[in-house]
C-alpha cells in the first residue's frame, strides 16, 4: 500500500459489507411492504364483511343466531347477503344476536333505494 492507497482486497471487502448492508435494507422493506399489503387486504375483507350477514346454526336446544358479518361471536366465512338476511329474520327459529345487532338497518327501506 505505497502512498496510502487502499489495496484491492480492503475495497473488495467495503464493497461486500456495504452490499450486504443495502440487502439488509431492501430485504426489511420488502418485509414492511409485504405486511402492509397483508393489512390492506385484511382491512378489505373486514369492511366487505360489515356490509354481509351470517347465520349460526341452531345447536340442540339454542335458537340459530343471526350476526353481522363483522361479529366475532361467530366466526364464518359463510355469508349471506341484505335479502336472505331480511328473510332469515323472518323465519320463527332465527333470532338476532344480542350483541352485533343485525337486524339494524335490515327493518327499513333499502339503502340506495
Amino acid at each position: 500500500m505505497p502512498g496510502g492507497d487502499i489495496s484491492d482486497l480492503d475495497k473488495n471487502r467495503a464493497l461486500v459489507a456495504w452490499l450486504r448492508y443495502q440487502l439488509r435494507h431492501a430485504e426489511q422493506r420488502v418485509r414492511d411492504l409485504e405486511n402492509a399489503e397483508q393489512a390492506e387486504r385484511r382491512r378489505k375483507q373486514r369492511a366487505r364483511a360489515e356490509q354481509l350477514w351470517k347465520i349460526q346454526p341452531q345447536r340442540s336446544a339454542e335458537t340459530a343466531l343471526l350476526h353481522r358479518g363483522g361479529c366475532g361471536l361467530y366466526t364464518s366465512q359463510a355469508y349471506i347477503d341484505r335479502d336472505a338476511a331480511v328473510n332469515a329474520l323472518a323465519e320463527p327459529g332465527i333470532a338476532p344476536c344480542d350483541v352485533c345487532a343485525p337486524e339494524t338497518g335490515l327493518t327499513g327501506a333499502e339503502p340506495g333505494a
